[in-house]
């Protein structure tokens, strides 16, 4: 009986970084005015319930696969890299209207990045954290050399426009960033999990519109969201207080301030960042984190070498996030 061969596993890098970040987001601005003509509903009234000011709508003809393809060619440009060093792509994202083919491979193609292993991957609006910390992990353990992640959601096409719960709140864009190697850890281990007792409190009804029970989410969100940052935090090996800038998942600028205001009374710091990028783009999803972290960096509130504490929440519900270094 000959003897049973001995198998090799890849070994990568040490440690990972993000290389370069990129977004996108429609030009058609949809102001709370321009609701108030549809629905019953008033710029007041969402401004003091969800903080949100404005937001970006997709063209009908405008696709999900081509806000991913413009986000993540506008990260591999920051990152420094041609399209076809790109080996990985994964795309986040819970709107994509089939499931086959996936948007993943299409962007893969688009870009430049034709060969690249491609899949979807839907945590909802934790998808970006999840798609991060699945990156990080592909780099370093050998199976990947450079690994785009594009949050991409045209979330238009699934809210019920006569629904002043959810249309007032979701919105259409993109945000990508380039997982590589680096000679320091730039992305810390990934806290996450999931709460599957909630499933129904975030769900598509009739397999057609987004449907949440808002106080049961809004609830969850603000006692349970800290609690895993925390964790992200301890992961890592850093403490509160070394935070710069922290960017929750953009579902609603209340919960944003809430978890703020727990990590502070943990020990971050008065003069912490905290995103606010829902207030001109609204709940994009999975692409609400890399679309403020974009933005953020563009507007110089978050600089290189800032460290940035990332976490998503949303349906299933899941949750991940993780400490970042800013590129």
């Amino acid at each position: 009986m000959s003897q049973r061969p001995a198998l090799r596993q890849s070994q990568g890098p040490s440690a990972t970084r993000i290389l370069g970040v990129g977004s996108f987001q429609p030009e058609k601005i949809v102001t709370n005015d321009d609701l108030s003509q549809l629905m019953d509903t008033s710029d007041q009234w969402i401004r003091d319930r969800v903080g949100i000011i404005e937001r970006r709508f997709a063209e009908k003809d405008e696709l999900l696969v081509d806000m991913a393809v413009t986000a993540g060619s506008r990260a591999v440009a920051d990152a420094g890299l041609e399209p076809s060093q790109v080996d990985t792509l994964i795309l986040p994202n819970c709107t994509m209207p089939t499931l086959i083919p996936n948007a993943a491979a299409q962007v893969a193609e688009r870009i430049g990045a034709s060969q690249a292993g491609a899949f979807d991957l839907n945590a909802a609006c934790a998808g970006f954290c999840y798609g991060l910390g699945v990156a990080s992990d592909l780099v370093r353990s050998g199976s990947s050399k450079y690994a785009l992640v594009i949050g991409a959601e045209k979330l238009t096409d699934s809210v019920d426009p006569t629904d002043r719960a959810n249309a007032i709140i979701f919105a259409d864009g993109a945000g990508a960033a380039v997982v590589g190697a680096a000679d320091e850890p730039g992305i810390g281990p990934v806290a996450w999990g999931s709460a599957g007792d909630l499933v129904d409190t975030i769900y598509m009804r009739e397999g057609k519109y987004i449907y949440q029970e808002g106080q049961s989410v809004f609830r969850w969100a603000t006692t349970q969201i800290a609690p895993i940052a925390l964790r992200a935090l301890e992961l890592a090996g850093v403490e509160p207080s070394d935070v710069d800038v922290l960017i929750p998942h953009q579902a609603n600028l209340r919960i944003v301030e809430a978890i703020a205001k727990k990590l502070r009374a943990k020990g971050a710091r008065e003069d912490m960042v905290v995103a606010d990028d829902i207030r001109y783009s609204g709940n994009t999803s999975s692409a609400s984190i890399p679309l403020a972290l974009d933005h953020m960096r563009t507007a110089g509130t978050v600089k290189s070498g800032d460290v940035v504490l990332m976490v998503g929440f949303g349906a299933g519900l899941s949750y991940a996030g993780q400490v970042v270094i800013c590129p």
